[in-house]
C-alpha cells in the first residue's frame, strides 16, 4: 500500500509549501486537495493552497516533481444534491478534474455528494437523490471512460455512509469508470462500518483516505456526515484501523492511500502505524 498525505497541513501558506512540508516528512505521494475554477485572491498573495481548475496541469505535475512528489490522486468533493448554480462545486468542475488529472496521468478523481445546506436538497428522497447523483455524474463518467480515468465515489453524505445506497448508486450508474474511495472517519461518523464497507466493496475499492475518530465522537455518528481531517493518530480512536487495514490486504488492496490527518506528530505516526501493520504476516 502506497501512503500519501493530504496537501492542507500547514494553515494559510501556499501549495508550494504545503508540498515542502509533505516532502519533508518523507512521502513519496500527495493529493490535488484545494482546487477550483477560475483564479484566487488567496493564491496570488500566497496564503491559499488552490489549484486551479483552469489553469496548466502540467505545472502543477511540475510543481510537485520539484518536491519529489507524485500525484496520487485528484479531489473533486462536491455538491450534487443542491441545485445546480455556478458558485457551486458539481458536475462542471468535476468534468474539468477529470480532464486535468487525465493530461497529466493521474488516474483517479475522487467525488461525493456532500450534505445539502438547501431546503431542496434536504426535501429529495431517497431514489429522487440517487437519481440527482446519476445524472450529475453522467458526463463526468463519460469523460473518464474516455480518457482511462476513474471517478471514485467517497462516504460523505447521507447517501454514500449507507451501503446499500452506495450499491444503488454503482447499479444505476452502469459504468466501468466508476469505483470507491474508502473514507474510514467520514464513513465510521456517518454511521456506517468500514470493516463491513470493505467486506462488501472491496473490489471495488481503488483508493483509501486514512482517519481515526477519538471515543467522544460516538454520540456524534449518524448526525455528521464527513469531517476534513483527523486531529488523532490512527490506532488511538475507536474505529479499528487494524481491522480495516487487514480486509483490505484481503481484497487485494494495494494501490494509493491518504493521510487525512492534521498536525506533524499525529502525521507521522499514523504513517508509523500503517507501517506496522503492513509488516505483520497476514493471517
Amino acid at each position: 500500500m502506497k501512503i500519501g498525505c493530504f496537501a492542507l497541513n500547514t494553515p494559510f501558506t501556499p501549495l508550494d509549501t504545503q508540498l515542502r512540508q509533505i516532502a519533508d516528512w518523507g512521502f513519496r505521494y500527495a493529493d490535488v486537495t484545494d482546487n477550483s475554477d477560475g483564479a484566487c485572491l488567496g493564491v496570488e498573495f500566497g496564503f491559499t493552497a488552490l489549484a486551479s481548475l483552469d489553469g496548466n496541469p502540467h505545472d502543477l505535475k511540475r510543481l510537485f516533481a520539484e518536491h519529489g512528489l507524485e500525484i496520487s490522486a485528484w479531489c473533486a468533493h462536491a455538491n450534487l444534491l443542491d441545485p445546480s448554480a455556478p458558485w457551486r462545486y458539481g458536475t462542471a468542475q468535476i468534468l474539468k478534474a477529470v480532464k486535468s488529472a487525465a493530461a497529466i496521468g493521474v488516474r483517479h478523481i475522487i467525488t461525493t455528494e456532500g450534505e445539502p445546506t438547501t431546503g431542496f436538497g434536504h426535501q429529495l428522497t431517497d431514489a429522487e437523490a440517487i437519481f440527482l447523483v446519476r445524472e450529475k455524474l453522467h458526463e463526468p463518467l463519460r469523460a473518464a471512460a474516455d480518457s482511462g480515468t476513474k471517478l471514485l465515489i467517497e462516504p460523505h453524505g447521507r447517501l454514500t455512509d449507507n451501503a446499500d445506497h452506495v450499491e444503488r448508486i454503482l447499479h444505476e450508474c452502469d459504468s466501468a469508470a466508476l469505483g470507491l474511495n474508502l473514507d474510514t472517519g467520514n464513513l465510521w461518523l456517518g454511521g456506517g462500518d468500514p470493516v463491513e464497507f470493505v467486506k462488501r466493496f472491496g473490489p471495488k475499492i481503488e483508493h483509501v483516505h486514512w482517519k481515526d475518530m477519538p471515543a467522544e465522537m460516538a454520540t456524534k455518528r449518524g448526525q455528521i456526515f464527513g469531517c476534513g481531517m483527523a486531529t488523532i493518530p490512527l490506532g488511538a480512536g475507536v474505529i479499528g484501523i487494524g481491522e480495516v487495514f487487514s480486509e483490505l490486504k484481503k481484497a487485494g488492496f494495494a494501490g494509493h492511500s491518504t493521510l487525512e490527518i492534521a498536525g506533524e506528530d499525529a502525521v507521522l505516526k499514523s504513517r508509523d502505524f500503517l507501517d506496522g501493520l503492513e509488516s505483520q504476516p497476514s493471517a
